[in-house]
């Protein structure tokens, strides 16, 4: 198991309670943005700017462009890039100081900040806009800001490597729930793909041999075990900033944070994000 693995799933949760919490919602609603889905839209991508549909779309991979476009550019209309920013890294904080208490973290932080500044961002357009805001003081925050940072360098990665399997956004969804990582019906209900797309994409996975009755086929666990160990080995570099003592007291001292945000049952297994309960929680 590599070191990015062993730090992903903590510090996917740490980042995650952005989607799942109400004070992250609720932050983004009381600038303005209208809805959950204008909020998200909106905040993921204020690194950009006034960010397009398009490059929306493009970027985050999973969703159709229709559903980006019902809250882009329309969002910059109610708020600024640099407010969306601000209000989702709040509103993530006020859930994090009450998931995970008021502890010490400044040791862990200090590691994840070393390791983010440490990524390269060559090809990874989403990584290096949100690598390029500005760091926070505050150690929950610069926990936070540095568990964003790898998330969308690991996304980047992923997703790449998801293109270059001839793998669509729609079926991208399709192929994560028949391996496992989620579940069909949960991401019908959250990527707001249409009947025709989801018949279609599981169709041409059927054809390619990679699914059969909903499940992946030996051809396709091949393909998903080689997405995730590729997706692992992209994601290995940053973590080189690090002694192997470091890493250690890295994935340990997330990992304790992460059980507490796990036992309060505020992200749901499965979720759209894919993200499995740990093995360790």
């Amino acid at each position: 198991m590599s070191v990015a693995r062993d730090a992903w799933e903590p510090l996917e949760l740490l980042h995650a309670v952005g989607y799942f919490a109400p004070e992250a919602d609720g932050a983004l609603r009381a600038i303005g943005l209208r809805g959950f889905w204008m909020g998200y839209f909106a905040a993921r991508s204020a690194p950009f700017g006034e960010a397009s549909p398009e490059l929306v779309a493009a970027c985050f991979h999973g969703f159709p462009y229709e559903a980006v476009a019902r809250a882009l550019p329309d969002a910059w209309t109610y708020a600024t890039p640099l407010a969306a920013w601000d209000a989702r890294r709040e509103g993530s904080l006020l859930a994090l100081r009450r998931l995970v208490g008021e502890g010490d973290v400044t040791e862990v932080a200090g590691l994840a900040q070393r390791v983010a500044r440490a990524a390269r961002h060559d090809g990874r357009a989403l990584s290096a806009a949100t690598a390029a805001m500005p760091w926070p003081d505050e150690p929950l925050a610069v926990l936070w800001h540095a568990a964003t940072v790898l998330r969308e360098h690991r996304g980047d990665g992923h997703v790449a490597l998801l293109t270059a399997a001839g793998l669509d956004g729609c079926e991208a969804n399709v192929f994560a729930a028949a391996r496992g990582a989620t579940t069909l019906a949960t991401q019908r209900r959250a990527r707001a793909w249409t009947d025709d797309a989801w018949d279609t994409a599981e169709h041409a996975l059927e054809a390619r041999g990679l699914v059969a009755g909903g499940h992946v086929t030996l051809e396709g666990q091949a393909l998903a075990d080689h997405l995730e160990q590729r997706t692992d080995e992209l994601a290995e570099p940053p973590y080189a900033a690090l002694s192997e003592d470091e890493q250690h007291q890295l994935v340990t001292g997330t990992r304790v944070l992460a059980q507490q945000i796990i036992e309060s049952n505020e992200l749901p297994f499965p979720n759209a994000i894919a993200l499995p309960r740990p093995s360790w929680a």
